[in-house]
């Protein structure tokens, strides 16, 4: 005689497809560390001295204290649905155990680069090099098309510190072009 879940192993099998199984109770260690990383940005918030501007009556604490707080609900969410039973979907090539390692060399490279390139270039260049050069090894083709959203973004980027946040990124070449 068999048991029920040899046979839904045995049939699934037969079709081709793995057999669903239970709880990954393991990922409960993602939502832990989650809540761990919700406390430090927490406890880092509360330790931030009393800086305020006129322009910036609240300061630089409700930040870090917000991401805390939704790292606290991504870590439940995420805990209730694995106590629930779910499971993450594979995609393509996923399964196979083959990694791309071509990929993630080239986006360490790209990252580097900036990293390298930042204080010279200025965010500007070396921000629309990253967002550029991401694309393309993510699989982008449409080149020009790529170059204008990185060269967008950058800027973007760069006004949104600038004048949202009051933090100056570097100008690098572009100083008092900028």
């Amino acid at each position: 005689m068999t048991m029920p879940d040899e046979t839904a192993v045995r049939l699934s099998e037969e079709e081709g497809r793995t057999p669903p199984r239970g709880r990954d109770l393991a990922q409960l260690w993602v939502c832990g560390f989650l809540v761990l990383l919700g406390i430090l940005a927490i406890i880092d918030a509360s330790r931030l001295g009393g800086f305020s501007a006129s322009n910036d009556p609240i300061g630089p604490k409700p930040v870090p204290i917000i991401l805390g707080i939704l790292l606290f609900v991504v870590a439940g969410c995420y805990a209730l649905d694995v106590l629930r039973g779910g499971r993450g979907e594979a995609e393509n090539g996923e399964d196979d155990g083959n990694f791309d390692w071509r990929t993630v060399g080239l986006l360490c490279a790209v990252f580097i680069a900036n990293a390298v390139l930042i204080d010279w270039l200025g965010w500007v260049i070396s921000g629309a090099l990253l967002f550029w050069g991401a694309a393309i090894v993510l699989g982008s083709r449409r080149y020009l098309l790529t170059a204008v959203a990185a060269v967008v973004l950058s800027l973007a980027t760069f006004y949104g510190f600038a004048i949202g946040l009051g933090v100056g990124l570097p100008a690098g070449v572009l100083q008092g072009i900028l």
